[in-house]
């Protein structure tokens, strides 16, 4: 299949995911446009994080489709390296390796894995890191950093792949709340530069802001889903009115 750019960047078409007989996902659908900003949302144990993580391929699937630039993430040819160069994945925990620089941190998948020039990584690697305005911040380790610059510099090494869609699973729920700002003026720069972005969220104000659409997720299925504007103030269903109640 030929992928568009009219026709959805990322497809998901009847998603059900199971573990055991815990039922997460029954029958989940979403298209995302290229360039849009969608924002997922929902109480904890909604299936909102398997849902992601389905789209990166890091957790298979009983039924459905996922496609990704009009490849099926879950085919069984694929080869699983040029997805991971398509779709770049943020984490709630920042993952990076506590005996590397930020620097290294960030050059370390395009070396290692698409085995590009050290020089010319580095040279990108050093201007991703002023991007998320960590460049005097390059030469610490992990440990020398707060949790929010941690997690700068783990979408510096997300970004490092050239992706052309990223995800963003909870990243600011294990930061202060002092840090939590400067990942998302972050995140919405990378949106204001055309970014495709799926967040799952439980920043409210954040993605009313930011999102061109919202998806609102209980116990596996979609329930609710629009843009902010009336996703936050005309919602229709009882479920997730009584959601925005408890967190508005």
């Amino acid at each position: 299949m030929t992928w568009k750019p009219n026709q959805p960047i990322v497809s998901i078409k009847d998603l059900h995911k199971s573990f055991g007989e815990l039922k997460v996902l029954k029958g989940v659908s979403i298209d995302v446009m290229k360039g849009e900003v969608v924002c997922i949302i929902g109480p904890s144990g909604s299936g909102k994080s398997t849902l992601i993580r389905c789209i990166n391929g890091l957790t298979d699937i009983q039924s459905g489709s996922i496609t990704v630039e009009g490849q099926e993430v879950h085919d069984p040819n694929l080869v699983m390296l040029e997805l991971r160069k398509k779709v770049g994945m943020v984490f709630q925990q920042y993952n990076l390796f506590p005996h590397k620089t930020a620097l290294q941190n960030v050059m370390m998948a395009p070396i290692l894995v698409l085995k590009e020039n050290k020089k010319e990584v580095e040279v990108r690697a050093r201007k991703l890191l002023a991007k998320v305005r960590l460049a005097e911040k390059e030469g610490s380790y992990p440990g020398e950093l707060s949790g929010g610059q941690q997690q700068r510099v783990a979408i510096a090494r997300s970004l490092a792949m050239n992706p052309d869609v990223m995800l963003f699973d909870e990243v600011t729920a294990a930061l202060d709340p002092e840090t939590v700002k400067e990942v998302l003026v972050t995140i919405r720069e990378l949106a204001e530069e055309g970014m495709t972005c799926i967040l799952v969220t439980h920043e409210m104000g954040f993605a009313r802001e930011i999102a061109d659409h919202i998806y609102f997720t209980d116990q596996g299925v979609i329930v609710e889903h629009g843009p902010p504007a009336t996703f936050f103030t005309k919602a229709s269903d009882p479920r997730t009115r009584e959601f925005l109640s408890q967190i508005l």
